[in-house]
């Protein structure tokens, strides 16, 4: 079996250890999903995150990485629920949005982005995502500078079909298969 054109075949001789950006580019190398994370109540909030998993079927759980420093971690810290809305193909300019610190804070984060409340927490939900998922914070463990949050489902529904956004190297991008429908 060959690597891509150009890679290398061997580690590196030192056992050098990337940091910092250098670190950031190896980690981007490894192709994600994108979601938005969400809280509701009186001060809603959103933000962009690619560090989503399943973690178990029985009891049912997800998980999320926030930085300590976000807003988000704080709102999470608070929170009784939070929402996870997976991102399709043409989301790209929502996932930069709620990627951009300098966007408004509060109930008007929301105005001009398509929302629908969550059946079992109210948290906003982006419209026309590929999955809505509905979660109660079941457990938190340190992670360096993020916190790794794991949320036991309340509401999980695949709610529209169609080619997911991904982010892969620094950029947005979308799967490239043709999709079929399932009979």
């Amino acid at each position: 079996m060959t690597g891509a054109p150009g890679a290398r075949t061997d580690p590196p001789p030192d056992g050098h250890l990337a940091t910092g950006r250098e670190l950031r580019r190896v980690f981007g190398t490894f192709a994600t999903g994108v979601a938005v994370l969400t809280v509701g109540g009186e001060h809603p909030h959103g933000m962009t995150a690619n560090s989503f998993a399943s973690v178990s079927l029985d009891p049912p759980l997800v998980l999320v990485c926030v930085g300590r420093s976000t807003v988000m971690h704080a709102c999470l810290a608070e929170a009784s629920g939070f929402g996870v809305s997976v991102l399709a193909a043409g989301h790209a300019g929502i996932a930069r949005y709620f990627a951009d610190s300098r966007r408004p804070v509060g109930p008007e984060e929301f105005s001009g982005i398509r929302t629908v409340p969550g059946a079992r927490t109210g948290v906003p939900l982006i419209a026309g995502a590929l999955a809505w998922f509905e979660c109660e914070p079941w457990r938190r463990y340190d992670g360096g500078d993020h916190t790794i949050v794991v949320g036991r489902l309340l509401s999980a529904a695949r709610v529209a079909a169609g080619a997911a956004l991904l982010f892969h190297d620094g950029l947005l991008g979308t799967t490239e298969y043709e999709w079929r429908a399932r009979g």
